[in-house]
């Protein structure tokens, strides 16, 4: 495994961010995903890459400062939430550049939950064919089910001034199910996930690091 030069505490619990949008969807279906994990989860490592530096990015550059600490972050962890939307059948060009970075066994041995929006259900198959081949390629002992949102399953939060949005219950009871077994368990050894499961969907319907 790559070793980085700037040392952090470790968080069980990493969440990326992959958006270039300051109040997109998938961001605000993250944080409520990170609202849905065990008490003991309390503060996770939240990563929005839209807000590391850019050339750093685009020229792969992982011994940034900045970059360096989130891909330290993500493979210190035990358990890794990835938020993408989805554009023309892909997962966004921000969280790619990213992922990129990460050495080959960055995610082996993790625990990994696909979270994406689109603005259909036809954009779900980009996870299944695109996204989560990638994460399995990583190592990832485990992939969850993917949760995914349509546009239409998000309301705007009255709550924040900034006008972000805020996914429905639907949405909001498969993040519990979706987190529901992610409490602490240990490290056990599990071969690499190497094909993807068709993801779990309701068809009703910057290192900013706390530890």
């Amino acid at each position: 495994m790559q070793q980085f030069a700037h040392p952090i505490t470790p968080c069980r619990v990493a969440a990326l961010a992959g958006s270039p949008s300051a109040r997109s969807r998938s961001a605000a279906l993250l944080r409520q995903a990170l609202r849905a994990l065990p008490a003991a989860d309390a503060a996770p490592a939240e990563i929005d890459i839209r807000s590391l530096p850019a050339a750093a990015l685009l020229q792969a550059d992982a011994k940034e400062p900045a970059v360096a600490r989130a891909l330290a972050q993500v493979q210190s962890a035990e358990l890794v939430l990835v938020a993408t939307p989805i554009y023309k059948a892909a997962y966004s060009g921000l969280l790619k550049v990213f992922l990129d970075l990460l050495p080959p066994d960055a995610l082996r041995g993790k625990r990994v939950l696909p979270l994406a929006t689109g603005g259909s259900l036809a954009h779900l198959l980009a996870v299944d064919y695109a996204l989560r081949p990638v994460l399995a390629a990583l190592g990832a002992r485990e992939i969850l089910d993917t949760v995914f949102a349509t546009d239409a399953q998000f309301e705007r939060d009255e709550h924040d001034e900034a006008g972000g949005w805020r996914p429905d219950a639907a949405v909001r009871e498969r993040l519990q199910r979706a987190l529901a077994g992610t409490a602490a368990t240990g490290h056990a050894e599990q071969p690499p996930i190497t094909a993807p499961r068709p993801a779990s969907v309701d068809r009703s319907g910057a290192v900013t690091a706390a530890c």
